[in-house]
């Protein structure tokens, strides 16, 4: 059987003599193209419009406040929602949080969920890309005072719903959901309920992408300007394996703490994301979320899910969590004149061409297993087909040093059992199915089976 496949990375090799074939697809390039920077620009300064976006800040307002806010959102939503052919639905996630924390008294709070169905009834996969929509000042309890956050996270929100306007015109085999939600400010409130719904509901989320802090470009203090890298932070260890002496013995034992789910979701981003965007580095951090913070993709991750945060590389400390005012000659409070749109339009486009792929690609393969059968050099894998969903034409082995963070080798095969000469004791390897066209699902890690 021939396939016309052309390998996105056949070798990692020297510099000096460093090749790389790139494919990309036309109508996800398509897609890249109508990201508009000036739309993300007109939403961010929408949401700055309503003064203060404080979750437990005015409801009933219809010009300022977290109830204006999401009503407007909303609306944008649906009004994008028109050219899905009804493909696209619109909803509020209302629920009730409970006092407690950074919450006085029971809250209703409003997440907004914008949901493309997936076009394979037999495909049941989600894909879920977020921003959040509330802000904050200096004061976390302080819920009137102008907190504009533009950058935190207007930008993420902007980004949510520009690649809902693009995407909905489109059809894909998975469902993605395009998601703002609230509270994030207040202890992740938002994204907290999504996630345990999404369990609760037994939704087959295959990966969040978060959005948050995505739109400036310039370092306090170390004034480094870069308008060319995103960081990506990913989870080594799952969240879901703290306390679990078994699953952490078996990670110490197959050499799999840098190969989670969310790592190979990070891994997947660097490479798509640098193959449809120019000018674009993709820097892998090795940490869940910023050093002893947090963010909206940790309840997905807690809750057993594959997530990622994004956050611009140098942040100015003096617009985030800040009132606005002037104090010796420096700006404070994050207003929208500070924001980069090309370098937001830049972040969406990545997050665009991670969540096409993955919707149009086949689902991951199954019960991937490196054979312990007996002492060898050599390393023999086994899997099987995805169970639902359109199948694959064929499967990529991925293989790289123990060293190496990036996978350095490609190799395609037909079958669902492959032999390298390489042995399992020197190198890394995972598989992920794909598609004539070159769509690849996540790569999978595999377990020692006998």
């Amino acid at each position: 059987m021939k396939f016309k496949l052309l390998l996105p990375l056949l070798f990692v090799v020297p510099a000096a003599m460093a090749q790389t074939t790139v494919k990309q697809d036309a109508a996800i390039k398509q897609m890249d193209n109508e990201v508009s920077s000036q739309n993300i620009e007109a939403i961010v300064r929408k949401l700055v419009t309503f003064k203060t976006r404080h979750t437990l800040s005015d409801t009933t307002s219809k010009t300022t406040g977290i109830g204006a806010a999401r009503n407007w959102i909303k609306a944008e939503m649906e009004r994008y929602a028109a050219a899905s052919n009804g493909r696209m639905k619109v909803e509020f996630d209302t629920f009730t949080q409970p006092a407690g924390g950074r919450i006085g008294k029971p809250t209703v709070l409003k997440n907004v969920l914008a949901i493309l169905k997936g076009a394979d009834p037999t495909d049941t996969r989600i894909y879920m890309v977020s921003g959040h929509y509330d802000s904050r000042v200096n004061d976390i309890k302080d819920s009137s005072s102008v907190a504009p956050g533009a950058v935190d996270d207007a930008s993420g929100t902007a980004v949510s719903m520009e690649l809902a306007r693009v995407m909905a015109k489109r059809s894909f085999p998975a469902t993605i959901i395009f998601m703002t939600v609230v509270g994030e400010e207040q202890g992740l409130n938002g994204s907290t309920n999504v996630a345990k719904r999404a369990k609760a509901e037994k939704w087959n989320v295959d990966a969040m992408l978060n959005n948050d802090i995505v739109g400036n470009t310039y370092g306090m203090e170390n004034g480094l300007k870069n308008n060319s890298t995103i960081r990506v932070f990913s989870e080594g260890v799952p969240s879901t394996a703290a306390g679990d002496a078994r699953a952490i013995n078996s990670l110490i034992g197959n050499g799999g703490e840098n190969d989670s789910p969310s790592r190979q979701l990070a891994r997947y981003v660097k490479e798509i994301g640098e193959r449809y965007v120019d000018h674009l580095d993709v820097k892998m951090i090795y940490r869940r979320d910023r050093f002893l913070r947090g963010g909206d993709q940790t309840p997905f991750l807690q809750n057993g899910f594959t997530a990622v945060r994004f956050t611009e590389m140098n942040e100015d400390f003096n617009r985030q969590h800040q009132n606005v005012r002037k104090e010796k000659g420096v700006d404070y409070g994050d207003m929208p004149d500070f924001a980069d749109y090309d370098y937001i339009q830049k972040v969406a486009r990545m997050n665009l061409s991670v969540l096409a792929n993955l919707a149009m690609a086949p689902a991951q393969p199954q019960n991937v297993g490196v054979s312990t059968s007996g002492l060898t050099n050599k390393t023999t894998l086994k899997w099987e087909a995805p169970k639902a969903g359109k199948q694959p034409a064929g499967y990529y082995i991925l293989m790289r040093e123990t060293i190496n963070p990036y996978w350095e080798k490609k190799i395609f095969v037909t079958g669902t059992e492959f032999t390298s000469e390489y042995s399992k004791d020197n190198y890394f390897f995972a598989v992920q199915a794909v598609d004539a066209d070159g769509h690849e699902s996540l790569a999978v890690y595999p377990k020692p089976v006998r």
